[in-house]
């Protein structure tokens, strides 16, 4: 396993726990290890252990309700950083990487021609921050760790809807190193767009710039807010999972367009998938939970979807300029 799955430490917390039923959650790229993790934990405890097979997107979407189905005393959470409180005991487990990226970086350092760089990345690069630091600033670069704002568990901790710590940096910089991969690296960019944004890719081992993809996205959120702009009967979209659940900016973004003329309506899911087309009077959705559902998985909808965020520019909050100076990445 490329990633540290803290066996031991898994073990003791369930016999301290004197736990009977766990239920296991993984993140989508790790469910490829459900086995393995049944193998080495399963075998070395005497609790009944259980995989939820449930899509699973962050540390906001915690199985809790299959846990208290099935009646388990331990939900065990793969892959990302404490990010709400859950009336039910979890585990967190962040899979700390395995890879030397301070060694990875070394080999594309000459891909980098900034001085001043902001140094974030996902929860499992955070042990990796202090050796990356002191090797950039062993060849002359100056580096900064933004302090952990919001939802982020550690500094210089990204996660996909919380990017707020580099703009208290952003003016001290001249750009950002993302270690982790290009859903993290994206949204940084998303964030400052003025910015160089690189990215040291876990899973092609290679230092990409990310300015070119940044600006193809900015363009489509752009086409996207105008298409919302000119729709008439538009659906705000509330989720109900654990962290994703923002019925009152719903109810605020309702009554905002229906001072505009609008119709709305606030429909409510379990999770946001292309079943909501099948509201077919419909003319566009606004996203209240996941901000990164409106741009990652745009190309799966037939019609416009934007992001409480983003909303804000059609209910006249702020400007299209506001908005890219706040950061396309968060909420209303």
């Amino acid at each position: 396993m490329e990633y540290d799955f803290e066996e031991s430490r898994v073990m003791t917390e369930i016999r301290g726990r004197n736990a009977k039923k766990v239920l296991i959650q993984l993140p989508e790229g790790m469910k490829k290890e459900a086995f393995g993790i049944l193998d080495s934990i399963g075998r070395n405890c005497n609790a009944e252990i259980v995989i939820s097979g449930s899509s699973c997107w962050g540390g906001c979407d915690l199985a809790v309700d299959q846990a208290k189905k099935i009646n388990a005393d331990l939900l065990i959470h793969f892959g990302h950083a404490q990010f709400v409180r859950a009336d039910f005991p979890v585990l967190y487990v962040e899979l700390h990487s395995k890879l030397d990226a301070a060694s990875l970086l070394r080999e594309n350092i000459g891909k980098i021609d900034i001085e001043k760089i902001g140094l974030v990345g996902s929860v499992q690069y955070v042990k990796q921050f202090e050796n990356i630091k002191k090797y950039l600033e062993s060849i002359g670069k100056k580096v900064f760790i933004p302090k952990k704002k919001g939802f982020a568990a550690y500094d210089g901790h990204v996660v996909g809807c919380e990017y707020n710590s580099l703009k208290t940096i952003e003016n001290e910089v001249d750009g950002f190193l993302v270690i982790g991969n290009k859903f993290h690296s994206l949204g940084a960019a998303l964030m400052c767009v003025d910015k160089n944004v690189y990215l040291l890719n876990e899973q092609s081992n290679n230092l990409e710039l990310m300015n070119d993809e940044r600006n193809k996205v900015v363009r489509q959120r752009a086409v996207a807010i105008d298409k919302v702009k000119r729709a008439n009967k538009i659906g705000i979209v509330v989720d109900n999972k654990i962290g994703q659940y923002n019925l009152k900016i719903a109810e605020r973004l309702k009554n905002d367009l229906e001072k505009l003329g609008k119709e709305a309506m606030i429909i409510v899911v379990g999770e946001f998938s292309p079943g909501l087309m099948n509201f077919y009077d419909v003319d566009a959705f606004i996203d209240t939970a996941c901000p990164r559902i409106s741009i990652e998985d745009y190309g799966r909808y037939d019609k416009p979807i934007i992001n409480s965020r983003e909303a804000s520019v059609v209910v006249g909050r702020r400007s299209w300029e506001e908005l890219l100076e706040k950061g396309l990445i968060g909420f209303a």
